[in-house]
């Protein structure tokens, strides 16, 4: 059996950490929305899902239903998911598997 190299575990706990603070935060931002309170910025939601948060973020988006019917943000939500998953496969593409 081989063992799974550091880093990736690393990135794996990264991606779930960053995930639960997305979720975290979408959620705020929908009670926020409902009690007519200060709202989390989209640029923040965005930043959080471009640095390994949107699985978080698209959880909450369904779950919550929260951002749904924005089209503005959902595509650059989708930009900021490709970029994520670009710069990750670049990523694993240079480390080594051992």
């Amino acid at each position: 059996m081989t063992e799974i190299p550091t880093y990736i575990s690393y990135l794996l706990a990264w991606y779930v950490a960053v995930s639960v603070i997305t979720y975290a935060t979408y959620a705020w931002d929908k009670r926020a929305a409902i009690k007519k309170r200060q709202r989390v910025s989209e640029k923040t939601l965005h930043w959080l899902a471009l640095v390994g948060g949107w699985p978080g973020a698209w959880c909450a988006q369904q779950q919550l239903r929260h951002k749904t019917q924005k089209t503005a943000f959902r595509r650059v939500y989708w930009v900021t998911v490709l970029l994520n998953i670009a710069a990750l496969g670049g990523f694993v593409a240079v480390m080594p598997l051992r």
